[in-house]
């Protein structure tokens, strides 16, 4: 007879347990209600996020959401939006599990977001699912956004070092932050879609590591040489380009490890910097035969009174002789470090004035 009720009480427990969690609605990382943007790879299983500004995004009637993601080495942070407003900050580990997005919601239709803010030299995050609370219900999938914009640059561009306000310009993942750059901020302004293709130290000709732009922009893993970006699933109407400020520094540096790898013992010349400026222009231009292509440079030093640096792209896009590429150089912040949250903010308003009356979308 004990062992009769015992059975009976297993049941109705298990009963119960799967009454929660059937109650619970799961949309796992190939979900259609999902909205996606950023160069993610998606697997069977799972969507793998690496750069700055990898985003997923949903629409859903209830008052909160968890997602269950895993991270490859615990250094990277989400920005959490809901309804358009960021909400929290998320640090992952580097266990699978589940981590509340947001809770305690008026009950009701909100959008939320989910924002790569750290790089992918902080490691790579696998989303597997978002969870909505008991009684939620998923609505229509985000719509794509009419305007897109493609950002090519580096650290400026990737919020490093936005976050540390004690002068020490630590660029460690707390304190970098790619929603608050100034490339995000300028996506944000003219509600366009955004992929930031940037990674701090880089350089066109040179970087603080062993690895260019020009080796970079079209993969999809930027650690995996083999890993192609399939360029037909995101077609930006602008592209800017941000880069040269590194290789500003390091040309001067000859007994930096990548100045010997990459020139030997002599620096570049002014034609060959301008050569390599124009062959990667000419590289994205291929890619995106209709986009209005931004060169941009700043606000870092290789702007400041004297740099050869904005003559050699300007010279390199006058000799590519297409209308639709453009040059603009954001003066130089003249301040130590890199661009602060305040300083991110001017560069937004500069390029948004400049966009203003160049870009038609």
């Amino acid at each position: 007879m004990r062992k009769f009720y015992f059975i009976i009480l297993l049941l109705l427990w298990t009963g119960t347990l799967s009454n929660c969690t059937a109650q619970s609605l799961v949309l796992k990382s190939k979900d259609t209600h999902i909205r996606y943007t950023g160069r993610i790879n998606m697997t069977d299983e799972a969507a793998e996020f690496f750069w700055t500004g990898s985003s997923a995004k949903i629409n859903f009637s209830g008052t909160g959401v968890a997602a269950i993601m895993q991270d490859e080495r615990g250094d990277d942070y989400f920005t959490v939006i809901v309804d358009d407003k960021v909400i929290n900050t998320l640090h992952l580990d580097n266990t699978k599990r589940s981590y509340t997005l947001a809770e305690g919601l008026p009950d009701g239709p909100h959008s939320l977001e989910i924002f790569k803010r750290t790089e992918w030299d902080k490691g790579k995050t696998t989303f597997f699912q978002f969870i909505l609370d008991k009684g939620a219900s998923v609505l229509d999938v985000p719509p794509v956004k009419k305007r897109k914009i493609e950002f090519f640059g580096n650290s400026i561009t990737c919020g490093y070092a936005v976050e540390d306000t004690t002068g020490q310009d630590r660029g460690s993942a707390p304190f970098e932050n790619g929603y608050i750059s100034y490339a995000a901020i300028t996506a944000r302004h003219y509600n366009a879609a955004y992929v930031c293709t940037a990674k701090s130290g880089i350089g066109v000709m040179v970087s603080w590591f062993p690895l260019i732009m020009p080796e970079m922009y079209n993969r999809l893993d930027a650690t995996d040489p083999t890993s192609l970006w399939d360029f037909s699933k995101y077609t930006p109407d602008v592209v800017v380009i941000n880069l040269f400020q590194n290789d500003s520094w390091i040309v001067k540096l000859p007994d930096n490890p990548q100045f010997k790898d990459r020139f030997g013992t002599k620096p570049p010349t002014a034609d060959q910097s301008v050569k390599a400026y124009r062959d990667l222009v000419k590289n994205i231009r291929k890619k995106y035969p209709k986009a209005q292509i931004l060169c941009i440079l700043g606000s870092m030093d290789a702007t400041k009174e004297g740099s050869p640096w904005p003559g050699y792209i300007e010279k390199a896009v006058s000799e590519l002789n297409d209308k639709a590429i453009y040059t603009h150089m954001i003066p130089y912040k003249n301040t130590n470090g890199h661009p602060s949250a305040r300083e991110q903010q001017a560069m937004a308003d500069d390029l948004i004035g400049f966009m203003d009356k160049t870009v038609h979308w």
